[in-house]
């Protein structure tokens, strides 16, 4: 799963929420004046998935006649988490595993997204925020081949590649080597070790450079967008090195309690529509083509009514 932040947004995210705004936008508006009907404040981390992710919701809702204002790009977790929980924001599409092991400060979270869900949703009830339904979308590292290595070589395992590892050349971003979820994981789960480390600018780079064969693995998350269109086969993680990441929404309980279950309805009808390959899809439109995640939002929608 994709993580983000420089320093120096972070600092002014916190600057923002201290002095009571929360988007470049524009200030959070003043409180509804019905206190049952609070304005509905939905946030994205600082990529563009998420931001994705903020107008699928906060346009669902919207569309429904919700008061709701999305606050794009607000900043790493360590700026949303602690925003959620002091109520400066209500609502973030999150990641199951990543939320889980955030907020004991060390891997936690298995690769069963039930167990995972669950354990979630009993840690976060303390700090007053309610986790919904997770969806079939999941954004986790995955390890990938080209369509041709995957059938010359019949490879649909992360553990298939353990005869053949020491002949390939593995590409990744540079801190994967050390990285408990990316080569050092791949050899303390896996056993695999591989001919050389190919360190790769960015996921674009590490797709041509499989389809090039200047390397034989590459580590790219399993939303990415390159994988749309390019004959890239993602290998199955048999063995569970990566925790699940499925997509999961995370809402304070103030809101829920105002808005009730007909809320709860709501969001879960889009979150049960969210597939890996309709992010694939549009990650690739956002990150590649340069489409705004506002109107990649509104197309998903169109193609996907809920009926709460």
């Amino acid at each position: 799963m994709r993580r983000a932040g420089p320093v120096a947004a972070l600092l002014m995210a916190v600057a923002m929420l201290m002095a009571g705004g929360c988007s470049g936008a524009g200030e959070r508006p003043p409180p509804a004046e019905d206190p049952r009907r609070p304005i509905i404040t939905v946030t994205s981390f600082d990529f563009p998935e998420s931001e994705t992710l903020a107008e699928l919701y906060g346009q669902t809702l919207r569309r429904q006649h919700y008061p709701v204002e999305v606050v794009a790009r607000l900043g790493g977790r360590d700026i949303v988490q602690p925003a959620l929980e002091q109520g400066r924001v209500d609502l973030v599409a999150s990641y199951v595993g990543t939320a889980l092991n955030f907020l004991y400060e060390r891997r936690v979270a298995s690769g069963d997204p039930r167990t995972t869900h669950r354990r979630l949703k009993q840690t976060l009830a303390p700090r007053g925020l309610r986790v919904l339904a997770f969806a079939p979308a999941e954004d986790r590292n995955g390890f990938v081949v080209t369509g041709d290595l995957a059938r010359q070589r019949s490879l649909e395992r992360i553990s298939d590649l353990q005869p053949i590892a020491h002949e390939l050349v593995f590409g990744g971003p540079p801190e994967c080597p050390d990285r408990p979820l990316c080569l050092k994981g791949l050899k303390d789960v896996y056993d695999l070790e591989f001919a050389r480390f190919e360190p790769m600018a960015s996921r674009t780079v590490t797709a041509d450079a499989l389809e090039t064969g200047e390397i034989h693995i590459g580590m790219i998350e399993t939303t990415d967008g390159n994988l749309a269109d390019r004959d890239l086969v993602q290998l199955q993680d048999d063995r569970q090195l990566q925790p699940a990441e499925n997509i999961v929404p995370m809402v304070r309980n103030e809101i829920i309690n105002a808005y009730g279950p007909a809320l709860v309805r709501l969001l879960d009808a889009v979150t049960a529509q969210l597939t890996t390959r309709d992010l694939i899809g549009m990650n690739q439109r956002v990150q590649l083509e340069g489409a705004e995640p506002a109107a990649v939002a509104a197309d998903w929608l169109l193609k996907h009514p809920v009926n709460p």
